[in-house]
């Protein structure tokens, strides 16, 4: 056989193999991406979500960078040092990277979780070949559920892409997500990535960071007192909010029980209710002062002003006396709030009549939303006026027959005191994406609903209602505060029960210009069910930590 021969035999037995090796692709093969490969790979390379700080640049939630470790068995051949090498930089035992790539695919093994950046750094300086990463993000919350009642947490939608929700991460889930980029390249049979093929790359758009009004120490403060809240009294739940009346800037806000958005998955979902905008609650007596500033503004009672006081009213088939039974013969507007006069009150709603009532509901923003940029908001249960009774007008006066959210109550109760401005709360100062604010927030006021000099009367008035309520508390030395308590039953199947209630503070300071106002909820103490021995005495303890740090100086 001359040479010429021995090349063209060569020649076609090669055609033959290649020949054979397309059919077993085409008719044999069992491997799914060849069966439908275009040979491009497509993969997405996904953005960094946007950072949340408090209004310090304090870190609360950010994502933390990690990689996964695969590597191609048929390029991959570590001596034994540079086995031993992989494990230590891995942190992954020998014997389980040996027996990944006995096990594994013939194109991939898949050796390494949770990968840093440091130590693929030190991967990828190894002399070695087919070694491939994938990036992943995880969100890290470092205050832990400090700040789980506003922040939310990132979980997983059904094809498993990363989705904010409750609180911020849900509420701005657009602006924080950014937009995930890339990847197509050319791949052979094997989806290896061909290294001389067609790469193209569309580069991923982090989200942008956000910013707080919310300051992490008041944070610190405001969580701490919930919890001892809850150990104290041992209700089923305490929420607090503290916020800046001028602006209604949130300043703080804690709701127990609450969870750590780093293990989310452990906890019962009800939970992740933000309570402070996704409960409804009938807030008592801590509903009086709004009813008094709509009568005063409404001129049809004066600050001076004397009312009877009998031991009981009716209204149609139903009594109403005091919380405590008793009755003075008279009382005084300024004392109507002191002591807490249900009596008084009906017959300020009297004056006012059910048209004022009613009027006066909606205009402090209840029953709708107050629009902060938290997810999970609710309105309030402010029944149309076709449904309300003669009894409804009543009873409404005294807080009870209706319901609110405790931002709503805060919010409207703020009003009242800061000049009589209704002002949209809000949680986040501005948004920005690294070079440039993106957003400002500004003071948005909602409408006016009494007048300043209504305002000022009022803020004497809530002092004058701490200074001569039934209990002393320990105010912090040399501030004046004004507030009024709330107790109010909780209504099971219709009807009221009495071993049931809500308690609660609302307070503020300085009188003359409040710099912040509170709101402590405690639902359904054990200890005692009254807000001026359960709540109040922890607005204090919260407000002598807040005028100190805060910088307040005293006024005497």
């Amino acid at each position: 056989m001359n040479k010429v021969k021995i090349v063209f035999i060569g020649n076609m037995l090669g055609y033959v193999l290649v020949l054979l090796s397309l059919l077993r692709i085409q008719f044999f093969s069992t491997n799914q991406a060849a069966d439908n490969a275009d040979y491009l790979q497509k993969r997405s390379i996904p953005a960094k979500r946007g950072v949340i700080y408090d209004s310090h640049g304090e870190l609360l939630a950010g994502s933390l960078v990690s990689y996964s470790i695969h590597v191609d068995p048929q390029l991959f051949h570590p001596s034994t040092d540079q086995l031993s090498q992989i494990a230590k930089v891995l942190s992954v035992p020998e014997a389980s990277i040996s027996a990944r790539l006995e096990k594994g695919s013939t194109r991939w093994a898949h050796i390494a979780d949770d990968v840093s950046s440091p130590k693929l750094l030190a991967l990828r300086t190894l002399p070695l070949q087919g070694i491939y990463w994938e990036q992943h993000l995880k969100r890290e919350y470092p205050e832990a559920s400090l700040a789980a009642s506003l922040i939310g947490f990132v979980g997983k939608k059904a094809d498993g892409s990363p989705v904010g929700y409750y609180g911020l991460e849900g509420y701005y889930e657009d602006e924080l997500r950014g937009l995930p980029g890339v990847y197509i390249g050319e791949r052979d049979v094997a989806t290896r990535p061909m290294l001389l093929g067609t790469q193209e790359q569309l580069d991923s758009q982090d989200g942008r960071d956000v910013y707080l009004a919310v300051d992490k120490s008041v944070q610190q403060i405001v969580k701490r007192k919930a919890v001892e809240g809850m150990n104290r009294f041992l209700p089923k739940q305490v929420c607090i909010i503290v916020a800046n009346p001028q602006t209604m800037a949130i300043l703080g806000l804690s709701c127990l029980p609450d969870y750590d958005p780093r293990e989310f998955s452990k906890y019962p979902e009800q939970t992740f209710r933000t309570s402070a905008i996704s409960d409804v609650y009938e807030p008592g007596s801590t509903f009086k002062p709004l009813i008094v500033s709509a009568a005063l503004d409404a001129l049809v009672i004066k600050p001076n002003e004397v009312l009877p006081e009998p031991t009981t009213l009716s209204i149609g088939d139903y009594t109403i006396a005091n919380w405590d039974g008793k009755s003075r013969g008279s009382i005084s507007i300024s004392d109507v709030l002191a002591k807490s006069s249900n009596i008084g009150m009906v017959q300020i709603g009297q004056k006012l009549q059910p048209e004022g009532v009613y009027t006066a509901v909606l205009k402090y923003g209840l029953g709708s939303e107050t629009g902060i940029d938290l997810q999970g908001e609710v309105s309030s249960g402010i029944k149309p006026r076709q449904y309300w009774y003669p009894i409804d007008y009543s009873t409404a006066t005294f807080g009870q027959g209706l319901a609110v959210t405790p931002l709503q109550l805060i919010t409207a109760f703020s009003s009242v005191i800061n000049g009589g401005e209704l002002l949209k709360p809000y949680v986040v100062e501005r948004i920005s994406d690294g070079t440039h604010t993106n957003y400002q927030q500004k003071r948005t006021v909602v409408r006016r609903v009494i007048s300043e000099s209504t305002s000022k009367i009022m803020r004497r008035m809530l002092e004058y209602t701490i200074d001569h309520a039934e209990y002393k508390w320990q105010k912090p030395t040399g501030y004046r505060f004004g507030g009024k308590t709330g107790t109010a039953q909780i209504a099971v199947a219709g009807k009221y029960d009495t071993s049931k209630t809500i308690a609660s503070f609302i307070g503020f300071t300085p009188v003359d210009n409040p710099k912040f106002i509170a709101l402590v909820v405690v639902k359904e103490p054990s200890s005692s069910s009254w807000g001026s021995e359960t709540a109040a005495p922890l607005f204090f303890e919260l407000a002598k930590e807040l005028v100190a740090y805060l910088g307040i100086p005293p006024e005497y």
